[in-house]
């Protein structure tokens, strides 16, 4: 089966570009011009990948991208966003709430086309976690999306839960912002450093009592305690 793409844009013309590219890449392609209306689809038949422009008539992508990360069927569903601004913070904001890449308009078919097959390959490579993690007070179980304080859920974005996951199954090592930015969001994505920053400072607020377990190493990166 060919793998189902979802892309919400409130151009018709720009959606039926992307659909004729992605197509001829080998995906299936449906649309959505608003955010309601990919939400219904999200919740009937979760795509393989969302493609989601920023600005929508009706409810922003920011915010779908907010609910998105919040659904435990959904939390995990790799994302593009897919839109007109190009300034780095709109970058970062984009990256903060989960998207796993970001593709500026104008932008060719062919792009998009590799974008998202890095995004799929990635999404396949990181395989099984093999079961749940722990560490008093945290209980993290990677193949649900899910993760614990002394039982309490605490809600994740993606990239989040990626850090956290990463650093928890290498407590000790000790993690180059460069490193943890080519594990998790991969090396043909360009972020700044201070992105990693902001997700651990977010991911620590989040999980409080826990918080501490993340260790800044100054002058080179972040480890999870041993």
């Amino acid at each position: 089966m060919r793998p189902r793409i979802l892309a919400v844009d409130d151009e018709p013309d720009l959606l039926e570009l992307v659909r004729m590219g992605l197509d001829s890449a080998g995906y299936e392609v449906e649309t959505a011009a608003t955010g309601a209306a990919a939400l219904d689809r999200l919740r009937a038949a979760p795509p393989d990948l969302l493609l989601l422009d920023l600005m929508l008539p009706d409810l922003s992508g920011t915010e779908l991208c907010k609910r998105i990360r919040a659904d435990a069927r959904l939390g995990e569903l790799p994302v593009i966003m897919l839109t007109a601004k190009g300034e780095e913070v709109d970058r970062v904001v984009g990256f903060e709430l989960g998207a796993d890449d970001y593709v500026t308009k104008p932008f060719s078919p062919r792009e998009l086309a590799l974008r998202v097959r890095a995004v799929l390959s990635r999404r396949r490579l990181e395989g099984p976690s093999g079961g749940q993690l722990r560490r008093d007070p945290l209980r993290v179980d990677p193949d649900r999306h899910r993760c614990w304080v002394k039982d309490e859920e605490v809600v994740l974005t993606a990239k989040e839960f990626q850090l956290l996951v990463s650093l928890m199954r290498r407590p000790g090592r000790v993690y180059t912002r460069d490193q943890l930015l080519d594990e998790v969001w991969g090396s043909d994505i360009t972020v700044t450093s201070r992105t990693i920053d902001t997700h651990l400072k977010r991911l620590r607020e989040k999980l409080g009592e826990a918080g501490p377990l993340i260790e800044t190493v100054r002058g080179v990166g972040y480890r999870f305690a041993d």
